[in-house]
């Protein structure tokens, strides 16, 4: 998938986990670092691929990002398996824990959840290509859906673009939709 699609069903994710959950009460400092944090995490499983947006937007990602594909494993290897999202999950949780002192007013334990939500967001959606998904990992199959690998979308095909992009973000608008005036409550009482 391209990064614009993570970048959306990472967004859409949350927005399902947010509909379907009571969402606690947070600062506004929370909230940012919570979307922060999640479409970091939508993108986060893409580290092994050194032509990544991440790797182009630092000034050395070049060499940062063959470093981290190799230590990887390459593309769609470690990172792209829940064995990944436990990796990502625990050093992200250290992350969290070593700057709290720095962000008194974040609740990390937010912020936590939705990095993992945007990270599980990934995977499923590069389930859906051609390429599949290494799940379960170290068992080196990689799962795809529909399991027709010819039914599965090409990375940046139309059908990613004028199928899946919109079915997202119709997802949200309808989201909106339904849940608009408990979205203007929420916003309205955001801790200050």
């Amino acid at each position: 998938m391209l990064a614009r699609t993570h970048d959306l069903a990472a967004i859409t994710a949350l927005a399902l986990v947010a509909a379907t959950q009571a969402v606690p009460q947070m600062t506004l400092s929370t909230l940012i670092a919570v979307l922060l944090a999640n479409q970091i995490g939508g993108i986060a499983p893409d580290i092994d691929q050194p032509t990544a947006p991440f790797w182009r937007n630092l000034p050395v990602g070049h060499v940062l990002g063959r470093f981290a594909g190799k230590l990887l494993g390459g593309h769609r290897f470690l990172s792209h398996s829940l064995l990944g999202v436990a990796l990502f999950a625990f050093l992200t949780k250290l992350f969290l824990e070593f700057f709290q002192p720095l962000f008194p007013h974040v609740d990390s334990q937010l912020v936590w959840y939705a990095f993992i939500i945007g990270i599980l967001s990934h995977l499923v959606m590069d389930t859906i290509t051609k390429e599949g998904v290494p799940w379960l990992l170290p068992i080196p199959i990689k799962f795809g859906v529909p399991p027709l690998r010819s039914l599965r979308i090409t990375t940046g095909s139309w059908r990613e673009v004028w199928l899946v992009l919109p079915l997202l973000l119709v997802i949200d608008l309808w989201l909106l939709n339904m849940h608009y005036t408990s979205i203007l409550s929420y916003l309205h009482h955001l801790q200050r």
